[in-house]
């Protein structure tokens, strides 16, 4: 692991309706509930030397303030847009400030689901896009900000 993020406090950031996994759509997004990815993504991290803070939010103003904050204190992010990912240039905007690593990652991979998801807005202020690996996507992102050094 890298000295930029030993100890390290990541943020794991949710866009809207992550909050119901285990209930929405079981057949795209899995049976894990979203209690269960805090616990897994908390795990993970403490694994890997990192002190992981896992929010989530149906509102864009107030992931556009998380990810100010995170700009300001140089804190990594994970992050999993949702629906903003494909029409939220605020978002975009925010995620362009960034101050460290930022990973956008999607449970689904949104290339292989209807038309309107294969954009992001997103995808080319973010360091790197993690999709299609169900929750393993944000674990893989975690592993991730451990080798990044930018």
């Amino acid at each position: 692991m890298t000295d930029l993020l030993d100890g390290r406090r990541v943020l794991v950031l949710n866009g809207p309706n992550l909050g119901r996994l285990g209930s929405r759509e079981p057949d795209v997004y899995g049976a894990m509930t979203f209690a269960d990815l805090v616990a897994d993504c908390e795990k993970t991290g403490a694994e890997l030397g990192l002190a992981v803070e896992v929010r989530q939010t149906d509102d864009e103003a107030e992931l556009v303030g998380w990810l100010h904050e995170a700009a300001d204190s140089k804190t990594p992010v994970v992050l999993n847009p949702a629906a903003f990912t494909h029409y939220s240039y605020a978002l975009r905007d925010a995620c362009a400030q960034r101050t460290a690593p930022l990973i956008e990652i999607h449970i689904s991979n949104p290339a292989a689901r209807e038309e309107f998801r294969h954009t992001s807005v997103v995808a080319a202020v973010a360091t790197g896009t993690i999709a299609g690996f169900g929750p393993n996507s944000y674990r893989l992102a975690l592993r991730a900000l451990t080798t990044l050094t930018d």
